[in-house]
């Protein structure tokens, strides 16, 4: 999931930056924004009855972006751009710090047009060991940013990786959006050559195909982000700010269910996979791995938590992981190779 910014009735002057993020927030956190099927349902898991382990034994670890971590868990791009979204992404990745999962800021767009948004998405003070991620839209690349513009993004908060979202859906529906996506690989092989650090590419709620996968491959984008169907609805929140909610309603379940996506990507040769989209605990996490997936990442969950505490984090964080282990006691896997060794029952 990710998170949204302020409404403008029609007829009213164009919302800015820091409104539609405030509206953004407050929308993501209504559950008419949520697409409302789970499709890790369809999928079961053998349960094994006997499963000679210990509880306690059960080893989560793993490498991300060269930093250890403690669980396979991301907590996904989500917000930025004003003094609410400055607490709550420091909330996010102060227990991202102290759980050992990885954090990722919502879209900096608004920092590189106002240089006083960037405070809301430096969080490095407060996660210093935590693998962090960047973000900015891949269509900006047609709106004036460019390889500089990325490397900024990436030194503003000293990350690991800089992620490019790919959101089509949403800026077709959002009153403001940029709509121009043509040629946009190409100009995303620029800055795959030029950055010193990694290049994620995301969905936000639609999924990404293997095809996909493969072209972005082919430029060095070997990390990608299913962030697919199932989870908060970005058509029906950008269909609302521009008072359209039928439009909303007709694309909400447009995309690639995210176990679907999962397992195109993870066939895709030389891609590590990000399971995204619809996850809300920890069987859907196990299930995400099992899939193919090396890291899973989860917003909804964690969001209305951000907005209390970074201890309201922690705990959502320490809940998910205890429902994985859980999860993998009873199919008697002692590590994630193991768990990803399982094969799901159901279609």
């Amino acid at each position: 999931m990710r998170v949204v910014e302020e409404v403008s009735p029609s007829g009213e002057e164009a919302p800015t930056q820091g409104d539609r993020k405030a509206e953004h927030i407050r929308l993501a956190l209504s559950d008419q924004m949520q697409l409302g099927a789970n499709f890790f349902d369809r999928l079961r898991f053998p349960h094994c009855a006997l499963p000679e382990l210990d509880l306690d034994e059960i080893d989560l670890s793993l490498e991300f972006l060269g930093k250890p971590m403690q669980a396979p868990l991301l907590i996904s791009c989500m917000t930025g751009g004003t003094e609410r979204a400055a607490q709550i992404n420091r909330n996010l990745a102060t227990a991202a710090e102290r759980s050992g999962v990885a954090f990722g800021v919502g879209s900096q767009r608004k920092a590189l047009e106002d240089p006083d948004a960037e405070a809301s998405f430096e969080v490095r003070s407060v996660a210093p060991t935590a693998p962090l991620l960047a973000n900015l839209g891949a269509v900006q690349l047609n709106y004036g940013c460019g390889p500089e513009e990325c490397r900024r993004v990436v030194e503003m908060i000293d990350a690991d990786a800089l992620v490019f979202h790919l959101n089509p859906l949403q800026e077709a529906i959002q009153p403001e959006g940029q709509t121009n996506f043509a040629g946009l690989l190409a100009k995303m092989a620029k800055v795959v050559e030029a950055l010193e650090v990694p290049v994620i590419a995301k969905e936000i709620g639609c999924g990404v195909t293997a095809e996909v996968a493969e072209s972005l491959a082919r430029i060095g984008i070997r990390i990608i982000d299913t962030a697919g169907l199932g989870g908060t609805s970005w058509a029906r929140i950008e269909a609302r700010r521009a008072s359209d909610p039928d439009i909303g309603d007709l694309f909400a379940d447009w995309g690639i269910p995210t176990p679907d996506s999962i397992r195109q990507l993870a066939a895709v040769p030389g891609v590590s996979v990000i399971g995204s989209g619809g996850i809300r605990n920890g069987i859907d996490v196990a299930k995400a791995l099992a899939l193919g997936s090396d890291v899973v990442g989860m917003a909804y969950p964690f969001l209305e938590a951000a907005t209390r505490s970074a201890e309201a984090v922690e705990a959502t964080i320490a809940r998910a992981v205890r429902e994985l282990k859980i999860c993998m006691l009873c199919l008697g896997a002692r590590n994630l190779s193991e768990l990803r060794a399982v094969a799901l029952v159901g279609d």
